[in-house]
């Protein structure tokens, strides 16, 4: 099914917005102090063009442990993210989300394109994973603060 999906999705958007966060990828590389949002740009897309049955996921929830992008420079990284390219992938994916969700058919692509828009807000520190791998880091992470708590 998410095959079916994913072929699908990728005219009713996602290989413009792919292409688009490719040239995101391609201007911050240019900057060379870009380089962080740029492997996260180009990461990004291949999550755009093939989102189906793949997650977004923090990577402290992934591997149990803050790093360099989840931590307090993820958070610089990503207002200037926002300011510089994430504003304008956000109004793409919103922008590809009401034109798919115009057809009854288009409204699972349509609620694909917004969550891409809200982690065009903020991709540093995220990672891309199969849904599977996902749902277990949750219940790994959920699993932890229980313990945490309970001390």
């Amino acid at each position: 099914m998410a095959l079916i999906l994913n072929l699908v999705w990728v005219v009713f958007g996602g290989l413009i917005m792919a292409l688009l966060w490719c040239l995101a990828g391609v201007l911050a590389a240019i900057t060379i102090i870009g380089l962080p949002w740029a492997r996260a740009c180009f990461a990004i897309a291949g999550f755009s063009l093939w989102p189906f049955g793949r997650e977004a996921i923090s990577r402290a929830t992934l591997t149990g442990r803050e790093d360099i992008g989840t931590g307090a420079l993820g958070l610089v990284g990503n207002v200037v993210w926002f300011v510089v390219f994430g504003i304008w992938l956000a109004i793409g994916h919103l922008t590809a989300a009401v034109a798919c969700a115009v057809t009854i058919i288009g409204i699972p692509f349509a609620w694909q394109h917004v969550k891409l828009a809200g982690m065009s807000l903020a991709p540093i520190g995220i990672t891309v994973v199969d849904k599977h791998v996902a749902a277990e880091a949750r219940r790994r992470w959920a699993e932890g603060e229980v313990d945490r708590l309970r001390r």
